[in-house]
């Protein structure tokens, strides 16, 4: 397989809880399997995990072997953050063989660092693939003091949404992919109403409700529009939430006018603290008083 399906799988779901808007928990091996073989079925053909994702790179080896499917995804990983004093090139060889063993399989189609902080040793990083252990080297990106990392890398793995275009500029750079992550806001634009607990995330998912287009399919449908080479990675915790993915995934693009209105409705950007998961903690804190005012 020579590229990345437009739809990818991510599994962190599958190691541990995962999401603000997760109800189900970890899913059951068997249904593990399920997800797998029905995603494969349906096209597509990348998945996502990380050593830092609980076991699911243990899960992801053993269902693909029971199913016969061991070689038949492009697998993406990730590097923990480099210990303080470590050498970053032979830390990135221990971590990768690692996760290697565990997903049973011979090389990665990528390998990204998960910290972005540690983008400094990207160089180090690609080295792996001279030694055959990984196809492509990049980083995955979280903040917006950093958007402008990963100029060199190979891929990039961004947040992006309805409501967060602060790693737009990221897109469509030749001969670089893109993995979209965040399609839903950890499902924050798809909960009922009552659990948002950040309003401004409400208030503008009101007016994109406006345009009369169910959420789900909005939020995936525009970013499948994004220019340039990508996949959206969306998690799942059962089979009937990657069905509905893969029937989202087979529409025709949003229209001209949707998209105008789109952009109108995100003419103002919302802060990073409340469309990154990341400082959601810190935005609590200052909701509820405490922090930097």
């Amino acid at each position: 397989m020579s590229t990345f399906s437009k739809l990818m799988l991510g599994t962190v779901q599958f190691g541990m809880n995962y999401g603000v808007a997760n109800t189900s928990g970890k899913p059951s091996f068997d249904t593990v399997k399920a997800i797998l073989k029905t995603a494969y079925d349906g096209g597509v053909t990348a998945l996502d995990t990380a050593p830092e994702y609980g076991d699911s790179e243990e899960v992801i080896g053993r269902a693909l072997k029971e199913l016969g499917l061991s070689g038949h995804f492009r697998i993406v990983s990730k590097i923990p953050a480099v210990p303080e004093g470590a050498s970053p090139e032979a830390f990135f060889e221990t971590s990768i063989r690692h996760s290697l063993k565990r997903l049973q399989t011979d090389i990665l189609a990528a390998v990204l660092l998960h910290v972005e902080s540690d983008g400094i040793y990207l160089d180090a990083l690609k080295l792996q693939k001279a030694k055959g252990l990984t196809e492509l080297a990049g980083i995955s990106l979280n903040t917006q003091a950093h958007a402008d990392d990963g100029a060199d890398a190979d891929c990039l793995q961004v947040p992006a949404s309805l409501l967060d275009h602060r790693f737009d500029r990221c897109f469509g750079k030749e001969g670089r992919h893109c993995f979209i992550r965040g399609a839903y806001l950890q499902g924050m634009l798809l909960m009922p109403e009552e659990k948002v607990f950040i309003p401004e995330i409400l208030g503008r998912r009101r007016q994109l409700e406006k345009l009369g287009v169910p959420m789900a399919e909005l939020a995936l449908r525009y970013l499948f529009g994004k220019a340039g080479s990508k996949s959206v990675l969306t998690g799942v915790e059962t089979l009937a939430q990657l069905q509905e993915n893969l029937r989202i995934a087979e529409l025709p693009p949003l229209g001209d006018s949707d998209l105008a209105e789109i952009d109108r409705i995100m003419a103002a950007p919302l802060p990073e603290i409340c469309v990154s998961p990341f400082f959601w903690p810190e935005y609590r804190k200052r909701a509820s008083g405490g922090g930097r005012k």
